[in-house]
Formats: structure tokens, sequence, C-alpha cells
């Protein structure tokens, strides 16, 4: 006898869902022109009303940042940032044969815009090779690209035998940015689609609500360049998440529909099917993405909240497309969804409900021995998190560059010629409150010249007013160094507040190596608050959407461990061993400070896709045979090859980041692959199914006073919320 409550089988389901799924599938020629309209008006538009991508990496209220708006302030307009051009030749690098194509290169970029003045040269010992800094009227990220470029281009003109010339510094690093790496994301996803389905028309469903999003949402976040703090990396990051997971979406609703038609439903049937079951979970895992990029917000940082943006808004647009679009386009293809076969690929339908199969067997055996899974699951976890004791905080500097770059062959050249200190000096930036200011800030810097690890400190340059004062402090390490940091440090805490602070003479250490130790400090007060507000609502998210706290609470705990065993592997990338050649990363390099908190947010958002993913199922099994431990194997049964489907995917689009030209990008794509690989495995074919064997009952209890405060997520109601365990008959 049917279970009068449950409406999963019922042959019109009703609902937001159901109603929308109607709407797509009978005007499914105007839901498809919208899109198409839309698309084309995003590109022709957007571009003429977008902004430059920026990025402020300093923390706020840090002593980098005193010391930046202290140069901007009182040298008019000098950010104490660079272009260095640095060259090198046998002949001597003042040589009249060299001399004169080095002066015409610099009269030249003097013009261009960004570039406020030329410094004199400076020369190594050896007479070879020579710097010139081109001092910037902006920060480095705001000078245009064209500028950049036309750098690169003029210095490549002159670059042949007998002189080598190479650019240094962040305009420079900007324009030498390669391809981003979405095409070879999409087109490794589109060789996983067409294994799984073995058919051009169901691989390429999943590939148009892709592409319609990233075609949509990447012009939209060039506007929002215009309004808020948007990094240069943010469009690739957030165009592989929306190819990532647009994929993994409409795979998800395209599955169910294919189930349907096997079942004998109409196609227009199927369709509701789809969208009132797979379209459901696609809201809850997408808001749980939402909420978890959004979370970047609570550390205040100005880069972080656009990239936010533009991830939150790829999200949202291949959201949008995969319960519209696609189910518009699913009613056009019918019964010919799996048309276009190819030979020896994919197999028709998904049975996975058939009780012989490997996922069932898989989950029983997790399942009869749940301990015994639970232990070795996680000790796999932990030890593979266990490398994140190692991980080093810090920029990678051009030294870390492709050694074809021109900042790579600016860093070695001037690494070679002057020491590796000269690639990152620090800035000392002082007020002059006073006529004997001067006197003292001399007398502090002969001070600093006798401090180990110092190589040279130029003389004080005094602003035209005269109150206030700047110093070029060349540390003898690299600007990534740990020595260079402690450097920053003694300068901060002993040495400046001893000579100048009696004297009342404020002082402030910028440069890179000062700025990567603020942003340390800073993004670590502020991990256990971003931690907890997003972990916190993820998980309220989960019990207004599944009125299950314990299930909730599980899901963050395995997500935590995913995050952890993402770092561990993010480390020995990093650490310059056999993992960081694969990535052509040839030394041993730090991690960017606002990577690891990145990859939390996205992850965690990632991680409880599949969750949603398998518990909906788990659900709705679970509302129709009232068996915690029959739900969950029919559950896993039935969603093990879209999971491993959509993990794939994820995984093979995540990898495309090692193309990247920056080098933090690969060390991202890394470990975020690594992080769905463990969780689609490890997480939900082994520890979920054990936990919620554990649990038993308790999976589906609900305090009453929880229920009434908590608010409900529920787009569509397409089965009846579990009972508390009291309400509920006895298991068998």
């Amino acid at each position: 006898m049917r279970n009068p409550t449950d409406r999963t089988d019922r042959s019109a389901p009703r609902g937001r869902l159901a109603r929308l799924a109607a709407l797509s599938y009978r005007r499914r020629r105007a839901i498809v022109a919208g899109w198409l309209v839309a698309l084309v008006a995003v590109i022709a538009l957007a571009p003429r009303i977008a902004g430059e991508s920026t990025a402020d990496y300093s923390a706020p209220g840090s002593d980098s940042q005193a010391a930046r708006e202290l140069v901007q302030e009182r040298f008019g307009g000098f950010s104490a940032e660079t272009v260095d051009v640095v060259w090198e030749s046998p002949q001597g690098a003042r040589s009249p044969a060299v001399k004169p194509d080095i002066d015409r290169f610099v009269d030249r970029a003097q013009r261009l815009e960004g570039i406020e003045r030329a410094t004199p040269g400076v020369f190594s010992r050896d007479g070879t090779t020579g710097i010139i800094r081109l001092e910037l009227d902006r920060a480095g990220s705001e000078v245009p690209i064209e500028t950049g470029e036309e750098l690169i281009d003029r210095a490549d003109e002159l670059n042949g035998p007998g002189l080598t010339v190479g650019l240094g510094g962040q305009p420079i690093d900007q324009a030498e940015g390669g391809p981003g790496p979405e095409t070879t994301g999409v087109l490794a996803a589109m060789a996983v689609l067409l294994i799984v389905f073995g058919s051009l028309v169901a691989a390429g469903l999943p590939l148009a609500v892709a592409l319609f999003g990233l075609g949509i949402s990447t012009p939209l976040i060039g506007v929002l360049a215009g309004i808020a703090t948007v990094p240069e990396w943010a469009t690739a990051v957030a165009g592989l998440i929306g190819v990532g997971v647009g994929i993994d979406y409409a795979l998800l609703v395209l599955t169910r529909f294919r189930a349907a038609l096997d079942r004998g439903s109409s196609p227009d049937l199927a369709v509701g099917e789809a969208v009132t079951t797979a379209g459901r979970s696609v809201l809850v895992a997408g808001g749980t993405v939402i909420v978890s990029m959004l979370g970047l917000f609570i550390l205040g940082l100005d880069y972080m909240n656009g990239v936010a943006l533009s991830a939150s808004l790829a999200v949202l647009v291949v959201m949008s497309a995969a319960i519209t679009l696609l189910p518009a386009l699913l009613g056009f293809a019918g019964h010919g969804v799996d048309r276009l076969r190819i030979p020896l690929l994919g197999r028709r339908g998904a049975r996975a409900s058939d009780r012989g199969d490997i996922a069932s067997r898989w989950s029983r055996t997790m399942q009869r021995r749940p301990w015994a899974a639970i232990a070795a699951g996680t000790a796999v976890l932990v030890l593979l998190s266990a490398p994140v004791l190692g991980l080093r905080l810090g920029f990678p500097d051009a030294g870390n560059g492709s050694p074809g770059n021109s900042t790579r062959v600016a860093y070695d050249l001037t690494a070679e010629g002057f020491g590796k200190g000269s690639n990152g000096p620090l800035t000392l930036a002082a007020e002059l409150p006073g006529p004997r200011a001067e006197d003292e800030l001399r007398a502090a810097l002969d001070e600093v010249r006798q401090l180990p690890g110092v190589a040279s400190v130029s003389e004080p340059r005094i602003n035209s007013q005269g109150d206030a004062a700047i110093a070029t402090i060349t540390p003898t390490t690299s600007p990534q160094s740990d020595a260079t940091a402690d450097l920053v440090e003694r300068l901060r805490d002993q040495v400046l507040p001893e000579s100048l602070g009696a004297g009342g003479v404020p002082a402030h250490v910028g440069g890179t190596a000062a700025l990567v130790l603020d942003q340390s400090e800073y993004l670590s007060a502020r991990l256990p608050l971003f931690v907890g507000g997003v972990v916190g609502v993820s998980l309220l998210l989960l019990v207004a959407a599944f009125r299950a706290p314990l299930i909730a609470l599980k899901a963050g705990v395995m997500n935590l461990l995913s995050v952890g065993a993402a770092f561990g592997v993010l480390t020995l990338a990093a650490n310059g061993g056999f993992l960081s050649e694969l990535l052509g990363i040839d030394r041993e390099v730090p991690v960017p400070p606002f990577i690891p908190v990145m990859m939390f947010a996205i992850l965690f958002g990632l991680s409880m896709d599949y969750e949603v993913f398998l518990l909906s199922r788990v659900r709705e099994e679970y509302a129709k045979l009232r068996d915690t431990s029959a739900a969950v194997t029919e559950g896993l049964a039935r969603t093990a090859r879209v999971i491993t489907a959509a993990a794939a995917i994820m995984i093979v689009v995540f990898l495309s980041f090692a193309v990247a030209d920056e080098v933090f990008l690969r060390l991202f794509g890394v470990g975020m692959a690594t992080a769905i690989l463990v969780d689609a495995t490890i997480v939900r074919m082994v520890l979920v199914p054990a936990v919620m064997q554990v649990l038993g009952r308790a999976n589906w209890w609900m305090p009453r006073w929880l229920d009434r405060i908590v608010p409900r997520f529920d787009p569509e109601a397409v089965v009846p919320d579990p009972l508390s365990i009291r309400e509920r008959p006895a298991e068998a």
C-alpha cells in the first residue's frame, strides 16, 4: 500500500518547482530565446561599462599600509611601487653599444600611463648588470594592462645577442598573465561527460548550461570590477567554479530526467520529476556554496569581498540555468536525449537501484562494519592532513615564475648582480615633525646599516615640504625568506622604537615582506570568526532543509576533514618535491595567506553539494521505506554514479589550473582537486554510510524547540519531513 504522505511517484507533483518545471517545458522556446538574448546583451553591453581589475593586498590598519599611505600623501602621488628595468651585457651595462638603447627605452617608458619617473641607474660590482626603477604614480594593480604590455614588447625588441633585458613589478606580472584555464576546464569536463553518457546530446546539455553561465557571469564580473575591488585572478576562479558546479547541477537534473524516461514517463512528467527532486538539491547545494563564499566578507578585505561576489554571481547564474534553461532544452530533446551515441562509451540509464550493483554492495559492506570503516577513513584523512603542520605562508615572488617570463628574467639578473634581497627591498617611511627629526632619522638609518641581514640602506629622500622622508632598506635575503620577515619584526619592535620613538618621529616599514607579514597576522586574528561563521550558517541551512541537526553536524565535521586533507596536499605541492615538479614549480614556494582562507570557503560549500545530493536521495528513500539502513544503501546506490561523475568533472576542472601562469593558482587547483577527490570517495563512500548506520534513527531526530525556531528551506516538499524518534515507528 502506498504511503499516503509519499508524493515522489505522483504523476503530477505540485509546488513551486513543479510549476517552474511546467512553465519551462511549455514555454521552452521563449525560455531558450530569453537566455540567448540575455547572453548576447551581456556580451555586447557589459564591456562598455566594465571596470579595471584591482587588488590591494595590504591589511587594514597595518604598518605596511600606513607606510604606503604616508608615501602617497606626502610624496605627490608616488606609490612606493616600481617597475624594475634590469639588463645585463657582457660588454658592460654602461657600454656605448648598450646605453643608448636603454636610455631610449626608459625615455619612452616615462611617457606611459602610470609611470611617474625613473630613478638613476644602479650597477653591479662587475659592471655587467644595471637596474633602473620606474616609479609608479598609483598602486601597481591599478596601472593599465596596456602599459605593462607595451613595456614588455619594447623590452623584447632589445633582447638579443649581447643584451638581456628583464622587467619586474606587478604591472608586468599582470600583463604576462597567460590564457585563462577556463577553456582547458571546459574541454576536460566535456571528455568526462562523453564517457559518462556516451551521447553527444546528453553530454552537450550540461555543457550548454555551463557555457551559458560562463558567458553571462564573466562579463558581469567585469562590470562588478567597476564598483568593487576585484582582483584579476577572480575571473578565472569564479569561471571555473561556475563551470564545475554548473555541469554538476545540470548532471543531477539530467540524470533524474533520464531515469524517469527509463521508467516510462512522458518527457513533460520526466522534466517535472527532475526539477522537483534534483532541482531542490540544486537550490540547497548552490545556496550553501553562495553562503560559504559570502562568508569571506567576515575578513574585511576588499579584494576577498570581490572574489566572494564574483564566485557567488557565477554560481547564481548556473543555478538559474539548471532549473530553467536545462528543463527547456530537455523539452526539446525528449526521448532523443541519448541520440548521437559514441560506441563503447556510456550506457543507457543509470540503473543504480539494482541492489546487486557495486554501489549497493559497497554500502552494505561499510554498514556491516561501520566502526572499522570510520576508523580507516578517519586515519587516511588525518594522514593526508599531517603535512599542513609545515605550511609556510607568504607570497610567491618572481623567482617562482616560469623561466621564460620577463619577471623571472629580471628576478634572476637582479639576484645574481645585486643579491636576492634587491628583489624585495623594504621601504621605511617616516614623518618629520621638527627640525631635528631629519638628524635623528639619519642616525637611525646608520644603526639599521649595522644590523645582520641588511645589505644596504639608501640615503633618506625628503619631500618638498620637509615633513616626511623615505628610505630603502635592502635585505640580504629574498622577499619570501623567513629571515626577511624576522628583520621586519626587529625593525618594528626594537630598532625603530628605540632610535626614533623617544624623539617622537613616527616611522613605518613597508614592502613585500612587510605586507605578507601583516596580512598573515590579520587573517590569523580573524580566522576563528570566519570559520565559525561559514560553518554555522552552512549547518543552519542544512538543518532548515533536512530538519536533521545530527546529519548537519556530521556533514560539517566531515567537510572539515576534507579541507584538512586538501591543505596537507597543498603543503606538499609547495615544498618543492616531486608533486611540485609535476606542477611546473621548480623550487619551494610559500603559500599566499589568502589561499587557505579562500579554499576553505569554496571547499566547504562544494563539499556540501555532494552531501546534499546524497542526503536528498536518502531522505526520499527513508520517506518510503522508513528504514534508515535500507534508505542509506538505496540512496548511495542511486547517487554513486552521478556523484562520481560530478566529482570527476570538478576534479578535471580544478586541475586545469595547472596551466595557469600564476603559481598560486596552480597550488589552489591541486588543493581543490584533492579535496573533491577525498570528499567523493573517502567521505561519501566510506564515512557517510558508516556514520549514518551508527546513528540509526538518531539521524532524523529534530528537537521540538529547534524545529520551532529554525526556518524551513523547502522549495518543493517532494517528501515529508522525517518525524521525531518518539513519533516514528520502530525500525526493523
